[in-house]
């Protein structure tokens, strides 16, 4: 019997012994969040690979920005699990839950549902790997073909680099710009012809066309790039056209007479008045010159003799991954869950707004700390609650507005600093190489810059000027805030009064 039980329990033993080894012995698989970063990597080789190309196939480019899409929605959804996960973790930080509190107008706080149609955060992040692995997989011949695009001179090696250089998520605007600009015009074909190009304020039309006429190729191929403002086209003739344009680029070398003109619109422009501009121009320009005619407003789509190009804002994934790449830079935003955090929703405050992103990177990476990331929300929720409760219409950004107020951080309640209006100016940086002479003329220089009008100690009083963003890209403006401090009677309770008597209180006409 001993013997017997004794056979028996080593028998046990080693069985154990086998089944622990194997166990541990296992590879443990990966997570669904792990999947998707491993997945993304793969997608973000392709995506800067072809960043770096030069892509001039129109499927090709729709393809890629279908996968660019899906990288964007993906680190989108990628980065609300992580902050999801994070403030879980720290619910009992007082700091960061006064900040992330749960809220019907903040998504990605809830528990459980977060996006429209009540899915779990498990189930958007099943969908997005899944759809991830579909378009990477349909991105086989465009990987073959890639091969043979050739490569752009501009290298940099890092991703923050290039978007410091060039522009974000707009390579097929640009290649719809160029291909109208060096397509050789057909022997029928109307002269000169005119690309509309139409977006809403702000969207970057005016970038856009600086990037084109920066291009080399369109360097070589116009003998002069000349731009009109409308104030230019009232009285439209030879004469007052030669004499109003603004010459930006002059190239005698080409041995052409071949010449783009640029009009940006920021109104309507009546149809007769345009029709005697076209006729003057192809009157007096050879054969194969351009025009390119920007404007807020749908009604110059009539005008063009190519397919209009509609430029739109970003949306709210992509908006994200070019925040945070600016915002971050060269570091790894993942080793920083608190600071990421608080960047989404920064980024969700500002809804697309390049203008806001230019501020506000430059100030969270000068301040690179999770107090005053966490001030600088609170104070962005601040200006917006204040503003909604002024404008019915205000859901976005302040230059959408006439005019907006900002509470005084350093100041008692009852004080107020009103934005009378944003405009642009050319950089006093660039202004020897990039700007012409009217516009050298127009420079100013600011009184205060942005982070000492809303969080340092300087007290301006009365009227004021601030520089709100320098640029980094072409046209390279600065863009300009004129201010004004305003005391109001009473101190606003903006939830629970009307809209009309919080006007009142900064005597404003309802």
């Amino acid at each position: 019997m001993e013997t017997f039980l004794s056979v028996i329990l080593s028998d046990l033993a080693s069985r154990s012994i086998s089944l622990l080894i194997n166990k541990c012995s296992k590879p443990t698989l990966p997570s669904m969040e792990e999947k998707l970063q491993r997945l993304l990597l793969r997608v973000r080789i392709i995506v800067e690979e072809a960043e770096g190309r030069l892509i001039t196939n129109q499927a090709m480019l729709q393809q890629l920005n279908m996968l660019r899409k899906e990288m964007y929605r993906a680190y989108y959804t990628l980065g609300n699990f992580i902050c999801h996960d994070h403030e879980e973790d720290n619910a009992k930080d007082h700091e960061v839950s006064n900040y992330f509190k749960p809220s019907k107008l903040n998504p990605a706080k809830r528990i459980r549902y977060l996006w429209d149609g009540g899915q779990t955060l498990q189930d958007q992040l099943q969908q997005v790997l899944g759809r991830l692995q579909v378009t990477l997989e349909d991105m086989r011949e465009f990987v073959i073909f890639l091969n043979y695009c050739p490569r752009l001179c501009r290298q940099p090696y890092s991703m923050h680099l290039l978007i410091d250089k060039c522009l974000f998520g707009r390579q097929m605007e640009m290649e719809h710009i160029m291909n109208f600009l060096l397509k050789e015009d057909t022997p029928r074909a109307e002269n000169p012809g005119v690309l509309p190009i139409i977006g809403p304020g702000k969207v970057g039309k005016t970038t856009l066309i600086a990037h084109a006429c920066d291009d080399e190729r369109v360097r070589n191929h116009f003998s002069q790039i000349v731009c009109f403002s409308e104030d230019n086209l009232e009285d439209a003739s030879m004469e007052t056209l030669r004499d109003s344009g603004v010459i930006k680029h002059q190239n005698n070398a080409t041995g052409g007479k071949m010449i783009l003109i640029i009009i940006e619109l920021t109104r309507d422009i009546d149809e007769g008045v345009w029709r005697r501009l076209y006729s003057v121009c192809k009157s007096c320009v050879a054969n194969g010159s351009k025009i390119i005619v920007s404007s807020r407003s749908n009604k110059i789509a009539c005008f063009g003799t190519a397919q209009a190009l509609r430029v739109k804002f970003f949306t709210q994934e992509a908006y994200w991954y070019f925040f945070k790449l600016r915002t971050f830079g060269s570091m790894d935003a993942e080793e920083h869950p608190k600071l990421e955090s608080i960047a989404m929703e920064i980024a969700r405050e500002w809804n697309g707004c390049f203008m806001s992103s230019g501020i506000y990177n430059e100030l969270l990476k000068a301040n690179f700390n999770t107090r005053f990331w966490s001030t600088v929300l609170t104070r962005i929720r601040e200006f917006r609650k204040l503003n909604i409760s002024l404008y019915a219409n205000f859901d976005g950004p302040w230059e959408v507005v006439e005019s907006a107020y900002v509470r005084r951080v350093n100041g008692i309640s009852s004080e107020y600093i009103l934005i009378l209006h944003d405009y642009q100016t050319c950089s006093v940086p660039n202004m020897l190489h990039h700007c012409t002479n009217s516009a050298q003329s127009e420079v100013e220089v600011p009184q205060l810059s942005f982070e000492d009008f809303q969080f340092g100690n300087v007290r301006p009083q009365g009227k004021f000027k601030v520089l709100g963003w320098r640029s980094h890209l072409p046209p390279y403006h600065d863009y300009m805030f004129s201010c004004e401090v305003l005391k109001s009677q009473h101190t606003v309770a903006r939830n629970k009064r009307p809209r009309e008597l919080c006007r009142r209180d900064f005597g404003l006409s309802t």
